[in-house]
């Protein structure tokens, strides 16, 4: 089995690759505290701003503190926080887009008028009073994406589920007495949710560059805890000179998007092929 998938994702070039790239980034996050002799917010008054160097492989910022290391310990953070911050706004989504497409009629028109009305407060508005009732941080972020991140996975879901319950097999199920929550885990779920799979890569990504754009902003993650946004934030008064301070953890959150779409376009044309 395990053999035959391997096979499987050999023959998918932007799978194969997508993995390998999200693969790399996640073992140096992880191996973070072996690759790098130094501490992510140890401070070195006497060299601060260094160039790229044997001793520092980034440079320095502008507090003495090693670039390279902030770097990789900066994935470990927003990895971290990108991974939790879907898996409420995924179950729900899904569940509630298979209840919607099943069931239909006032199920359907209930979940659907509550998307509609979550969709139509713009996504960084709710961000900003979140954060302004919680707090700047990880707690803000994980709040908002449980209120508005499963929209996206529930309207998908909602139609794939809505053409599935006229297909032969769902009214057989219904016809051997099956009960309904039953007929919807245990045979309409396994069906829409490599479709759901797929989405998740795609918001991964855009959840990272929110995270990003958050810390950039000064309500994301709060210093000295290492993050790519703060980072570029930091690093953007020193752009005429040692413009690899934002540059790097740009071309960071560059990478992890292009290893999730590709992960997520080689899942979709895997799955297509079936």
């Amino acid at each position: 089995m395990l053999v035959r998938s391997l096979k499987k994702i050999g023959n998918t070039p932007s799978l194969l690759w997508g993995c390998i790239l999200f693969a790399l980034l996640i073992g140096i996050a992880l191996l973070a505290p072996v690759i790098s002799p130094y501490h992510p917010v140890d401070q070195n008054m006497s060299a601060l701003l260094q160039p790229p160097s044997a001793k520092h492989w980034l440079g320095t910022d502008q507090l003495g503190r090693d670039l390279f290391t902030r770097l990789i310990y900066a994935a470990r953070t927003d990895l971290k926080i990108m991974a939790l911050a879907e898996v409420i706004p995924f179950c729900t989504g899904v569940f509630l887009g298979m209840l919607a497409g099943y069931y239909g009629k006032w199920v359907n028109t209930l979940i659907t008028l509550l998307t509609d009305t979550l969709i139509a407060f713009p996504f960084y508005l709710i961000v900003i009073i979140v954060a302004f009732i919680s707090g700047a941080g990880e707690k803000g972020i994980y709040i908002t994406f449980a209120l508005v991140g499963w929209i996206v996975y529930a309207r998908v879901v909602k139609g794939l589920s809505a053409s599935f319950r006229k297909q032969e097999w769902i009214a057989s199920a219904k016809t051997l007495g099956l009960p309904n929550l039953k007929i919807i885990l245990r045979h309409l779920l396994p069906n829409v949710l490599p479709q759901a799979v797929v989405i998740l890569m795609t918001d991964m990504a855009v959840l990272l560059v929110a995270i990003v754009t958050l810390g950039y902003l000064g309500i994301g993650i709060a210093p000295p805890t290492p993050d790519w946004g703060t980072m570029i934030s930091e690093g953007q008064p020193f752009l005429s000179t040692k413009w690899w301070l934002s540059a790097i953890p740009g071309f960071a959150v560059v990478y992890t998007g292009i290893a999730l779409s590709l992960v997520g376009d080689g899942l979709a044309d895997l799955w297509r092929r079936k």
